[in-house]
């Protein structure tokens, strides 16, 4: 079990972690390098041997393996990512790279999403060296540049051109996963990520007639593209229910005493109250619009206008997604998927999942385990390129009014420290059976 040092650890490197800005403002303006030789001085001093990569100078990325005692076992990665969104110092309590202790709670950029899980591996994985802990199977450790944003410099690199680092791995574990979700009834339940919806960032692009911006112009293309971003915001999408949310939908229908009847997701979900929030993203596919670019003065009608979209898709969908795309956007708009990953669906019934949850309920005798498939997407999606089955389980024990969807990419995020206690204690229990 994690001693104390582990305790003490975990609180302190996701305070230093959270110290060194990594944000990723896209296009590539982002330096994980001081983040992952962080990482990777912690790994050593745990008789490990990480390996820094990069596709990009200063994108760089850490990987090393804990060699199990059963050689016939599959391999099993776990993974995090070293960088963040930007954060705006003005809208926050406290400066978001800090990293400031107060009150019980760790503050700053990174402290959910996710240099907290990065600090419980490393708190682990040190203090299974103090112990001699050598877990059953190989288990693969690498913290990845760019999730935030394409990952071509992180997972992505490293799954296309470093596959060996994780030959025999068959899955894996990475964030967002059991955390407490308090349902306003007194009940505690501790969502495990068995899939992902997959993405598709669009690109719509409306050509027209340039012209004067006092003539008439039937084939203005701001109208053209406002009028398909419209249609596009405005859909409804039919419900499309997958293994895991069809499996998130019973498990808590039964658990709140109602009938599971999947014919009627809408109105379930009604029944279902404020843990319907776990599910309601990820019963349909979804498009909605972000940004909108055209024009340059207000006299001139332009010849082209550029909307994009934020698109997501259910596993097994995405003919039906890009279909519907066709149609909404019409014949006088172009569309390109400005980004795209795989959809992801993980399996149940497998002995990984019965091992999370079975780590979860030794330290939260009082929660419900239940299933659930993530409305966005991780590192898990490239890591799927060789083969690795990807669940979310970035364990967390968390107060009643925690908000903690809201402090992803949100102003003020931070974890309590006894989150990450508990944290470090499920994730030892769960890599030691694993």
């Amino acid at each position: 079990m994690a001693d104390q040092q582990a305790l003490d650890e975990v609180v302190r490197f996701t305070s230093e972690l959270i110290r060194i800005d990594t944000s990723n403002f896209g296009g590539g303006d982002c330096r994980e390098r001081p983040a992952a030789e962080y990482a990777a001085e912690q790994l050593a001093g745990a008789g490990l041997e990480p390996i820094l990569l990069e596709r990009t100078e200063g994108r760089t990325n850490v990987v090393a393996r804990i060699e199990g005692t059963d050689a016939t076992a599959d391999a099993l990665l776990v993974h995090g990512h070293l960088d963040v969104v930007p954060a705006q110092a003005a809208d926050w309590s406290v400066a978001p790279f800090s990293g400031e202790i107060r009150d019980g709670v760790v503050w700053g950029r990174g402290a959910v999403d996710m240099k907290n899980m990065d600090a419980m591996i490393l708190a682990v994985m040190r203090a299974w060296a103090r112990e001699g802990v050598r877990p059953r199977r190989d288990i693969v450790v690498a913290f990845t540049a760019d999730e935030e944003a394409s990952a071509e410099d992180g997972s992505g690199f490293l799954a296309g051109h470093h596959p060996e680092l994780f030959e025999g791995c068959t899955e894996g574990v990475s964030e967002s996963g059991a955390f407490t979700f308090h349902d306003g009834t007194g009940r505690q339940l501790y969502p495990i990520a068995a899939g992902e919806r997959g993405t598709g960032w669009l690109k719509l692009t409306a050509r027209g007639r340039a012209g004067h911006g006092s003539k008439v112009n039937k084939e203005n293309a701001v109208t053209r593209l406002a009028a398909a971003v419209t249609r596009i915001g405005e859909h409804t999408w039919p419900t499309r229910l997958t293994p895991t949310v069809t499996a998130a939908l019973t498990e808590l229908a039964v658990l709140y005493g109602i009938e599971p009847d999947l014919d009627e997701v809408d109105l379930l979900l009604d029944k279902l109250g404020p843990a319907a929030k776990l599910v309601e993203a990820t019963v349909r596919n979804s498009a909605n619009p972000t940004m909108l670019n055209a024009g340059y003065k207000v006299n001139v009608i332009p010849g082209e206008a550029v909307a994009f979209i934020d698109g997501r898709h259910l596993y097994g969908t995405e003919d039906e997604f890009r279909a519907t795309l066709d149609r909404l956007t019409g014949p006088d708009i172009d569309w390109e998927f400005h980004h795209r990953e795989v959809a992801l669906q993980a399996p149940l019934d497998s002995p990984t999942y019965a091992r999370m949850r079975a780590a979860v309920e030794e330290f939260a005798p009082e929660g419900h385990v239940v299933p659930y498939c993530m409305s966005g997407g991780t590192d898990a999606k490239q890591f799927s390129r060789l083969g690795i089955t990807g669940y979310g389980f970035t364990p967390l024990r968390l107060p009643e009014g925690y908000d903690y969807q809201a402090m992803f990419h949100g102003v003020d995020e931070r974890v309590p420290v006894e989150a990450l206690h508990f944290g470090v204690r499920v994730l030892d229990r769960f890599l030691r059976t694993a």
